[in-house]
């Protein structure tokens, strides 16, 4: 089978899983089906409109379109990195303002669930980290949803940052934003230390029109993406140097949320690209100091996953089944990775060692779904996960790119003025 044909069947494959599963999420949710999520696969509810972000959405798309691939092999590289990341900070600021300013990014991280709810509990950290899992369980008294799901670290960030003079829904939503378009950094970091220039300078149109900035602004998962996506970055550039700063921060990234020790899968890729040792005992050995800091301060780890899970089936979230959201997550994530991450997993498949970050990401992906810990909002959850697919984004033929951003833009802009997304 030619190529060209083979991709574009790989793409019909991802927007037929798609339209499948969202077909069945409308006729379970119109059946009485729990699945808590109207616009399932994706948390929302369905609702057209536009707003004040829809001109600087659809003039970025175009651009980025029209001129990105030919600016991502002409400028120098600190241009190109500088640019990408400006290019991402509007292209996410612009989808999040289709709500409006108050809906769109001041109000996000407001509700009750969210983090911002519990940061006037904090009036002694310390106290906080020792006796925080006495507050995980669904009882009087409980930690709020968003703070409960999650080791103390994604707490303890927006502590700190009201701290400093920081505090309330605007900051918070600024610091998603201003955080997560660094993975137009990073991430072309990352593919430079393994495949070379080029193969970075093609990410980056990618990375700015990622599908998944729907959810990187506003959401705190915006945040953990950059984290991971800098530790990553670190870690492979580390892999011939030092990696001990890679390893710290995705030491740290497990403390924001359970579910990003599955980024040791892109550790492992990593090393097993490079075939060096020494850099993976760096980067755990950093890692490590980083639980025991934890540790001594009064939190363990595994003491706060067992009564996640244990929470986990304490609310709505045990009556969502299992035998749709394990497909309906999938749709999801291909929302938020965009259907491209489909023809990048087939163009890879031919080689792991050509890349390894898009098997990593792959790998953490189904490893999550299987575990049954993540039935539906993954278009979010997954984030750290789902933008490491544009690493791959130097596997597509350089004259097909302009028309793999379209589907990318088309994909985000669709989802942004077809659903009011929860985050």
């Amino acid at each position: 089978m030619r190529p060209v044909r083979a991709d574009l069947i790989a793409c019909a494959i991802a927007v037929g899983i798609i339209l499948a599963v969202a077909v069945a999420g409308f006729r379970l949710n119109q059946a009485g089906v729990p699945l808590f999520a109207d616009s399932a696969p994706l948390f929302g509810y369905w609702l057209p409109h536009a707003g004040p972000g829809t001109p600087p959405a659809l003039l970025t798309a175009a651009a980025v379109i029209a001129w990105g691939p030919a600016l991502a092999d002409r400028l120098s590289w600190r241009g190109l990195l500088a640019t990408g990341y400006l290019g991402s900070l509007l292209w996410t600021f612009s989808l999040a303002m289709i709500e409006g300013w108050q809906e769109g990014i001041a109000r996000r991280l407001t509700h009750e669930p969210e983090y911002l709810h519990d940061v006037p509990r904090v009036t002694d950290i310390p106290a906080m980290l020792s006796g925080f899992t006495d507050h995980v369980l669904l009882a009087p008294g409980s930690w709020t949803v968003h703070v409960s799901g999650h080791p103390p670290g994604a707490l303890l960030l927006y502590v700190w940052l009201d701290r400093i003079g920081l505090g309330g829904g605007a900051a918070a939503g600024m610091l998603s934003l201003l955080a997560g378009a660094t993975v137009a950094i990073s991430v072309p970091i990352a593919v430079r230390a393994l495949h070379g220039a080029d193969a970075a300078r093609a990410s980056v149109p990618f990375l700015v029109l990622f599908p998944g900035a729907v959810w990187v602004g506003v959401s705190a998962d915006g945040v953990f993406m950059a984290v991971v996506a800098a530790g990553i970055a670190l870690f492979a550039v580390g892999s011939v140097r030092s990696a001990a700063a890679g390893g710290a921060l995705l030491g740290w990234a497990i403390f924001l949320n359970y579910g990003l020790v599955l980024a040791g899968a892109f550790v492992l890729a990593i090393t097993l690209t490079t075939r060096r040792v020494v850099p993976l005992v760096a980067a755990a050995v950093a890692a490590l100091a980083v639980v025991a800091a934890f540790a001594a301060a009064g939190f363990w780890w595994f003491d706060g996953y067992e009564l996640v899970v244990q929470r986990y089936y304490q609310g709505e979230f045990a009556q969502r089944p299992y035998s749709y959201w394990v497909w309906g997550n999938l749709g999801a994530v291909l929302l938020s990775a965009g259907p491209v991450a489909a023809v990048v997993v087939r163009r890879s498949a031919v080689g792991w060692r050509s890349a390894g970050l898009v098997a990593a990401a792959l790998l953490a992906v189904l490893a999550a779904d299987l575990s049954g810990l993540s039935k539906a909002e993954v278009e979010r959850i997954w984030l750290p996960f789902a933008v490491w697919f544009a690493a791959g984004a130097w596997l597509l033929p350089a004259a097909h790119r302009r028309g793999w951003l379209a589907v990318q833009a088309i994909t985000a802009l669709a989802v942004n003025h077809l659903v009011v997304t929860n985050w």
